[in-house]
């Protein structure tokens, strides 16, 4: 372990969930952890935090809380302001989620949102995501584990290899035990509507929102290939996000439109 390391973990399933814990378990064999994971599952919250209403730490164990009714962004934005107001942590890392996080998925992503806010706030970060299929059980997250374990050790033998204010978005594939990482892009995500209209006993009725398929197409132009693509193929998807969501092409566009 590298006593002289610190990890800030968070996750969007909530502070029970199995895919969390894999990742503490792991991480913790490589440096010392804190876990500030939401009280409750977060998932598809996007970049939020709460604002209407006060939020509280909650211990569960040593060097683990929950953050009642918080966010990722809640927890990390806290965390680095109350527990870490001397030495920011060395590493934020958001997960295991339990499902993929590709494409403009990434914007909904509570997941994502936790490396989102770190990196904002100044400390590298890391968003790692386990592709699914929700009608079977649990996958194994060894792989994930692993593959963040190896991640994390190059980080901190070597740097951080993105500049400020972009994080690592990884996907892991479903249930394989091995897979070779790719650097990729965030792929063109194709989307419906898979809201289901009920009607309670009463007679009320309420709409549920089902989850997509993972309908995707390439991006005009690109060579190498998209998360999508990469996880389709059998492989770690290791795609490099920024925050700067300005349509750099478009500017001049609309400069002659105006």
């Amino acid at each position: 372990m590298k006593k002289d390391k610190h990890i800030l973990v968070t996750n969007d399933d909530g502070y029970e969930s199995v895919a969390l814990h894999a990742l503490v378990n792991e991480l913790r064999k490589i440096a010392n952890v804190t876990v500030v994971a939401p009280a409750n599952e977060k998932s598809a919250c996007g970049h939020s935090l709460t604002l209407t209403h006060p939020l509280n730490f909650v211990s569960v164990d040593d060097d683990f809380y929950k953050l009642d009714d918080g966010t990722p962004s809640d927890c990390i934005y806290l965390a680095l302001h109350s527990m870490f107001e001397e030495n920011k942590p060395d590493l934020v890392v958001s997960g295991i989620n339990k499902g993929s996080n590709m494409g403009e998925d990434i914007t909904y992503s509570g997941t994502a949102a936790g490396a989102m806010e770190a990196v904002l706030q100044g400390v590298p970060a890391i968003a790692i995501s386990q592709v699914m299929d929700f009608s079977q059980p649990l996958p194994s997250f060894d792989l994930a584990a692993k593959t963040i374990g190896a991640l994390v050790t190059k980080i901190f033998d070597d740097e951080f290899p993105l500049p400020e204010r972009e994080f690592l978005n990884i996907n892991i594939p479903h249930s394989i035990a091995e897979a070779e990482m790719k650097v990729t892009y965030a792929g063109y995500r194709c989307y419906g509507n898979d809201a289901h209209l009920h009607r309670n006993p009463r007679g009320m009725e309420y709409y549920w929102l089902g989850l997509h398929p993972l309908d995707f197409r390439p991006r005009a132009g690109k060579t190498m290939l998209s998360d999508f693509e990469a996880i389709e193929q059998g492989f770690i998807s290791v795609t490099p996000i920024q925050l700067d969501l300005s349509a750099y092409k478009s500017m001049k566009q609309l400069e002659n439109w105006l």
